[in-house]
């Protein structure tokens, strides 16, 4: 493994990366941030979904260097009590989870339906980018609302596991156009090359060509794009918690953070609300600060 890293770092995108400062900076923003929500159970100083450890008496106190009482909170606690750190680094793990997942299926659905159309041509081809150009009339936020909201309707009672699939779903059902859309263009220019011809020539199937010899060299843009995507997947996320049909209560993630503390945002209890959205914005810039980097470092243009 450390000598696949000391390669990496060697490599044309490995020296791009040293000399960005930029990049490095929310690199480790990024790091940190999975690194805490990987191991939240070990790094939160409590954990905000154990009830028999809340204390209701230390409701909305605010953060440690405003505190004047014997318990203080580094960045204070919101309306039931919860530590807002520990909040902060349990929510955020909820808010990657449901971002990383729902790329994954994204990727996987544009990817192969990408490939599909690219190589195969024809009415397949023709159906598929008519079915993109119909989810891309509408807006991305009133799909995942109407999925989400279905979902509930249909299932009122079901757990957790089912309600975080459903708002999985519901992101990534406008999530894979983008990436057919690329990923069609590039097979349509990879199909024509000599290395794809010599391969019909031989008699490899079509499956395999598209799999084992097209896909490698139609993956570059799907990577920048994917980490673009993983911001916006989380912000979408945050805005479906934020209106109430995104996570569960009993999992809040940093968008019901934001929804509880906006109730006392204008009562002065400003860090319930201030501290989650921050977190949002300081994960979501620092992914597309990344997908900015990696989309330069890719392009043979810029080097």
């Amino acid at each position: 493994m450390f000598n696949a890293v000391s390669r990496w770092f060697s490599s044309d995108v490995g020296y791009s990366f040293r000399q960005s400062p930029t990049a490095m900076a929310a690199a480790f923003i990024a790091v940190v941030c999975i690194f805490c929500s990987v191991f939240a159970a070990w790094v939160s100083p409590t954990n905000p979904f154990d009830l028999a450890s809340l204390e209701l008496m230390d409701a909305r106190l605010p953060p440690a260097w405003m505190a004047e009482g014997s318990r203080k909170y580094f960045l204070g606690t919101d309306d039931q009590g919860r530590d807002i750190l520990s909040a902060l680094i349990y929510g955020a793990r909820i808010s990657l989870v449901v971002g990383f997942a729902s790329v994954l299926v994204s990727v996987f659905v544009g990817v192969s339906f990408g490939l599909l159309a690219g190589y195969r041509g024809g009415w397949i081809d023709a159906f598929l980018m008519r079915l993109c150009d119909v989810m891309l009339s509408f807006p991305a936020i009133l799909v995942a609302l109407l999925i989400a909201g279905v979902g509930r309707a249909l299932f009122p009672n079901a757990d957790e596991s089912l309600a975080f699939g459903v708002l999985i779903v519901s992101i990534s059902l406008t999530g894979w156009v983008q990436y057919a859309r690329t990923v069609r263009g590039t097979t349509l220019v990879e199909r024509n090359k000599e290395y794809v011809q010599a391969a019909r020539v031989t008699g490899v199937a079509p499956l395999r060509i598209m799999v084992h010899h097209v896909l490698p060299n139609v993956m570059g843009p799907v990577m920048v794009l994917a980490t673009i995507q993983v911001a916006t997947a989380i912000i979408t996320e945050a805005t479906l918690s934020f209106l109430g049909v995104g996570v569960p209560p009993t999992s809040p993630s940093l968008g019901t953070l934001i929804r509880i503390g906006n109730d006392y945002l204008f009562s002065g209890e400003w860090w319930i609300t201030i501290f989650p959205g921050l977190t949002l914005v300081l994960i979501a810039l620092s992914v597309n600060l990344l997908g900015d980097w990696l989309r330069d470092a890719l392009n043979p243009r810029l080097r």
